[in-house]
């Protein structure tokens, strides 16, 4: 019984739209931030790094390289100080946490892309090649 009000509450706080991202896609979150009497814009870009929580306790950390130093920030995901996340590249990850990635430097912590599912049924309706007949 009180899980269905807590649910029921908890509804109102969700957004409606949430952006579609998962760990090791590269995301800008842009967040509200008062200055003053005045609101700006702030983009964090990186890495999803993990995901955790439910409903509206819902969390995600994204880690960046600022000269030389990696930073994560986690941000709750239905939160009203996020403007939008826009997905940049999405990667092919095996991990639910990729927090492997804090003791690697540099090209070691790249991942590889997610290919386009478009691009790979283009691919797959090319016909094959012919091959050349060879004169004996």
């Amino acid at each position: 019984m009180s899980q269905k009000i807590l649910a029921h509450v908890e509804a109102s706080s969700l957004k409606p739209e949430v952006a579609k991202f998962n760990i090791g896609d590269t995301v800008d979150v842009h967040t509200r931030i008062l200055e003053g009497d005045k609101e700006r814009i702030q983009i964090f870009n990186g890495l999803v790094i993990a995901r955790s929580g439910t409903g509206s306790r819902e969390m995600f950390t994204v880690r960046r390289i600022v000269a030389g130093e990696g930073v994560e920030r986690k941000f709750p995901l239905h939160s009203p100080k996020i403007a939008k996340i826009e997905v940049k590249r999405s990667g092919v990850v095996r991990r639910a946490k990729l927090y492997y990635l804090r003791d690697r430097v540099g090209k070691a912590t790249r991942l590889r892309e997610k290919r386009d599912e478009i691009a790979t049924e283009g691919a797959a309706k090319k016909p094959a090649r012919k091959k050349a007949a060879t004169k004996a």
